[in-house]
């Protein structure tokens, strides 16, 4: 798009609110950003549309048949550009008005789906991933958030990969003020996120740790998984700075997912000032595997990453969290739009 052009953005997305996870974070935060600049946006997500809950995740709702309404959507807004960001089915509904009408459009990839299903339903993980690069390859562009994973996707036959990295809001997750985690004892090893099968939060809760495990959140494996180690403290889900008290409050901050893309509660911690520990997959390799002073820690033994994240310091890990900003988290998005009509 044109660099101080003001221009209309249409953003089409399955995961919008009021859903809470990262996908909805980055686009609800892009979209402010470029409004704020004078572009005008329009998101369309399912809010907008009959739903069903989606099998196995009740709180999240998936479009009813929306390509009708869509099509109608799309026309009367007039976009200037069109960026798919999921591959559900306003994803694929989006997709096919602009093949058939010849509109381009760029799309980003914000969740391992093959992953996710393999978890649920063991299908092979291989069928997943062909649905995924058929799903992409019309796009202009395809919008990934880390090196380590654009290596990935190249490496299974995705083109057009574009670079899109996050930001932080260092306004609202700082050092101070810290939760007491009154009750516990230290150090306190915290969880925060979405409680679900894929996150692998079992192995971090499994572990013979000092102190205390605290997990923030919900989701579909909270209850079992709050019945298995009862000795953990869940807070469920946390909001009006609670949830940054907590992050700060914590002396080191566990992430035990493998298959995250990216991981904004990486930033959310570090920003706190609190150490991240994690497994030396994609998302933490490319957050806190290139900092030049250590911010945490990675192996593939997850309880000496959680011992070795608490000799971190925590100004430093502040002062490496202020390296990643939103402006130029939605500059970038702005820059990989195409026209959607040539």
């Amino acid at each position: 798009m044109t660099p101080g052009q003001p221009s209309r953005i249409l953003i089409v997305s399955d995961a919008w609110m009021p859903q809470v996870n990262g996908v909805v974070r980055t686009l609800s935060v892009v979209v402010s950003l470029l409004r704020a600049g004078g572009d005008t946006v329009e998101v369309i997500g399912p809010d907008r549309f009959p739903t069903i809950p989606t099998p196995g995740y009740a709180e999240i709702r998936l479009a009813l048949a929306p390509r009708r309404r869509l099509r109608r959507m799309i026309e009367a807004f007039r976009p200037d550009a069109i960026h798919i960001a999921t591959e559900g089915p306003l994803g694929w509904a989006a997709r096919g008005l602009c093949l058939k009408h010849g509109w381009r459009f760029t799309t980003s990839f914000h969740t391992r789906f093959p992953d996710y299903v393999h978890a649920r339903t063991r299908i092979p993980r291989a069928w997943s991933w062909a649905l995924m690069r058929h799903f992409h390859r019309p796009s202009a562009a395809v919008l990934v958030a880390t090196p380590s994973l654009a290596a990935e996707m190249t490496a299974r036959g995705f083109r057009n990969l574009a670079a899109w990295s996050r930001g932080v809001d260092l306004a609202r997750f700082r050092p101070e003020p810290r939760a007491p985690w009154e009750g516990l004892p230290r150090p306190v090893f915290l969880y925060a996120g979405r409680i679900a099968v894929e996150k692998n939060i079992e192995a971090f809760l499994a572990l013979d740790l000092p102190g205390s495990k605290a997990v923030v959140g919900d989701g579909p494996q909270r209850a079992a998984l709050q019945a298995r180690f009862p000795e953990a403290h869940f807070t469920g889900r946390l909001e009006n700075g609670k949830l940054a008290a907590a992050y700060a409050g914590a002396d080191a901050f566990v992430f035990p997912s493998r298959t995250d893309t990216f991981g904004l509660v990486l930033l959310e911690a570090l920003a706190s000032g609190t150490p991240v520990a994690a497994f030396p997959v994609t998302g933490p390799l490319d957050v806190i595997g290139p900092a030049p002073e250590p911010v945490g820690a990675l192996s593939e033994n997850l309880r000496d990453a959680c011992l070795g994240a608490l000799d971190a310091d925590r100004a430093t890990c502040r002062h490496y969290a202020e390296r990643w900003s939103w402006d130029a988290c939605a500059a970038r998005f702005r820059e990989t739009l195409t026209p959607a009509i040539a």
